[in-house]
């Protein structure tokens, strides 16, 4: 038996028998300075195991600390998550317009209206707005040449990049409108489209005028040296420039290019 135990066990039988004895857990002197002085000894008092009040309500501070910390780490790693996949899908749909509109302006085809005056081609253009004839793959709408109108339209809260397209009557004396043309979404929640041409002047000889850039294109006859558009998220950055060369002169589509007036002439039988 170990030595704390038999103190109790002889604790116990002294308490029994009335003899004096020190309590276990006090020292021998004190013991004996108490006996000398008459005073009782007694064991002293254990504490009752367990938490008070004061430990229970600072442990819940603490452990509500630690919870209100681990979810605002968890919130802003979601946030960083939907932020990261949104710019992702932001920057995808980006390169997706980009490469189309690149592919397609630069292999737009210079087409005329046969029935109108001055043979003018499909070309028009100004800051917010390109109307042009180009043609789409045969998977898409059985292929062939189309006149497209690429803007920005707003509908409600919505803004997007679209590329309306139609069928152009080549035998009209006037442009094809667009009013129930089929659509296609380029790119969602644009804020502003900036379109710009490189050319010479439509009234100046070929020689003459030096070509610089503007913000529409007048010329019926000639289609510009080089096209720029920038596209304006409503949020994030701007879409890098996208600068384009028609790869076709309006010559390929005229029978006879008068080419002193630098205009399509009908041709003399």
């Amino acid at each position: 038996m170990s030595a704390p135990g038999r103190r109790k066990r002889e604790y116990r039988s002294a308490q029994r028998e009335g003899t004096p004895v020190c309590p276990p857990g006090r020292h021998k002197g004190e013991c004996r300075s108490a006996q000398r002085e008459g005073t009782p000894v007694t064991a002293p008092r254990l504490r009752n195991a367990g938490f008070t009040l004061v430990e229970l309500l600072i442990a819940l501070v603490l452990m509500a600390g630690m919870a209100s910390i681990l979810f605002g780490s968890l919130s802003l790693a979601a946030r960083s998550w939907n932020g990261g996949e949104a710019k992702v899908l932001q920057v995808s749909d980006m390169r997706s317009a980009q490469t189309y509109l690149r592919a397609q302006i630069a292999a737009q085809y210079p087409q005329r209206l046969w029935k109108a005056a001055e043979l003018p081609l499909l070309f028009a253009g100004v800051r917010d707005e390109m109307r042009y004839a180009a043609a789409l793959p045969e998977r898409v709408a059985e292929g062939g040449v189309y006149y497209f109108r690429l803007a920005v339209v707003r509908t409600g809260e919505k803004s997007q990049l679209v590329q309306e397209r139609a069928v152009p009557d080549l035998t009209a004396l006037q442009e094809p409108e667009f009013r129930d043309a089929e659509r296609s979404v380029l790119a969602e929640d644009i804020a502003e489209l900036s379109i710009g041409y490189f050319g010479r002047d439509a009234n100046a000889a070929a020689a003459a005028d030096e070509p610089t850039w503007r913000d529409r294109w007048d010329d019926r006859q000639r289609l510009p040296l080089l096209v720029r558009i920038d596209v304006k998220p409503v949020k994030g950055m701007a879409w890098p420039t996208l600068v384009v060369e028609p790869r076709r002169s309006a010559e390929a589509g005229c029978p006879a290019w008068d080419a002193g007036a630098g205009r399509c002439a009908r041709p003399s039988f």
